[in-house]
């Protein structure tokens, strides 16, 4: 696998390795040790899949306060998307920027999106899966949120944010400087 580090410290994108012939393709998905030693040391202890049926569907941006914080290690399985990580930890030089990457089912990319970063995504086709990895268990009473549209944060968003489909819940999320 090759790896890329962002101007952000912590988030990496994960390029695999493919091997192409006749019959299609093969990479690693993901391997432990190659893992710890190249992007972080952490241990996974649940996967989560979701489905968006359409195009432009927005997720996010959710955390995990502590002690619950997680890390999550993302990759699109079908489809493709607009993926997402906002700088909160405080004191951080980066609090309160973002990076961006499309992930990709055909590319293979995954975004390590470490503890103290909030993350979303908007789908960019229909019926778009999405499979992530994450270092602590969901846990209701520890998560949160921050509106995808925080004039203070600026995601450029891939698509016009009333366009976008979004949960209640994630409509309703505060501001960044609300969390502070």
């Amino acid at each position: 696998m090759h790896v890329r580090h962002f101007d952000i410290k912590g988030p990496a994108l994960i390029l695999p390795k493919r091997h192409e012939d006749a019959r299609g393709y093969f990479y690693e998905a993901f391997r432990d040790d190659a893992f710890r030693q190249t992007v972080a040391d952490v241990t996974f202890v649940q996967d989560n899949q979701a489905l968006s049926k359409d195009r432009a569907t927005l997720r996010g941006l959710h955390y995990q306060r502590s002690p619950a914080a997680q890390g999550k290690l993302v990759r699109c399985l079908k489809g493709s998307i607009f993926d997402v990580a906002v700088d909160i930890r405080k004191g951080s030089d980066t609090f309160g920027r973002w990076l961006g990457q499309t992930l990709t089912a055909s590319g293979g990319e995954q975004l390590w999106v470490p503890e103290g970063f909030a993350h979303g995504y908007v789908t960019l086709e229909d019926d778009t899966e999405v499979f992530y990895k994450v270092t602590h268990p969901y846990s209701p009473e520890h998560e949160a949120g921050i509106a995808f549209d925080d004039p203070d944060i600026s995601v450029a968003w891939p698509f016009d944010p009333a366009l976008v489909i979004l949960s209640a819940k994630d409509k309703a999320q505060p501001r960044l400087a609300e969390m502070i």
